[in-house]
């Protein structure tokens, strides 16, 4: 068998074992860590550079980064190039520049941030957003790119986001002593205990 043939085989059999390892894991919430431990051995088996799959179907394998969700296939570098575009039900998206930086860093598609939402767009003072599935990276020059989503989000949105007097994210949301926390250049939101407190500077 040549060595094509050998991975494939050997391919084959790995993902109908991640297959019923996951059926085997089942569907609930607390087993969705579970089985993206299991995808993600398993597919790191298959051989092809480093491959990680997610609970939601997204796979990222490396060096010409490839990434296939349920809605789509990105194809970039991953590591030299600035860009990448993404097939969704919506059409293509392109993320780039500092915000692809951030995206790439913090996984991709494959993390809760998942597939883009829209295009790229101006922020205040020459700033760059992208909203994605689980949340929205925000850059400027002064700031840098972090991620901003959940209640903090929606409290900084209700705020005016980055054109009201919290302006753009400093760090991405931390934990805290019973919770989490944001800081921004015009001040800090925190959510503990399910309650949400804008703090400006």
């Amino acid at each position: 068998m040549n060595h094509f043939a050998r991975r494939s085989a050997a391919g084959g059999a790995a993902v109908l074992a991640a297959a019923g390892l996951l059926l085997a894991a089942g569907c609930g919430d607390d087993d969705k860590d579970n089985a993206k431990d299991t995808m993600g051995s398993v597919t790191s088996m298959i051989g092809g550079g480093p491959t990680t799959t997610n609970g939601a179907g997204a796979t990222t394998t490396g060096e010409g980064m490839e990434t296939t969700t349920g809605m789509g296939t990105t194809s970039g570098t991953a590591a030299a190039g600035e860009s990448t575009t993404i097939s969704t039900p919506d059409g293509d998206i392109t993320v780039s520049g500092e915000v692809y930086k951030k995206y790439v860093a913090v996984g991709g598609a494959t993390s809760p941030l998942g597939v883009p939402e829209e295009a790229q767009e101006s922020g205040p003072n020459g700033g760059e957003y992208q909203d994605f599935e689980g949340g929205t990276i925000y850059w400027s020059s002064d700031s840098g790119a972090h991620i901003v989503w959940g209640e903090i989000r929606e409290a900084w949105e209700e705020n005016g986001g980055a054109n009201g007097t919290l302006g753009y994210p400093t760090s991405d949301e931390k934990d805290i002593p019973g919770g989490k926390q944001s800081d921004f250049t015009g001040g800090t939101i925190t959510w503990v205990g399910g309650e949400t407190t804008v703090t400006p500077k």
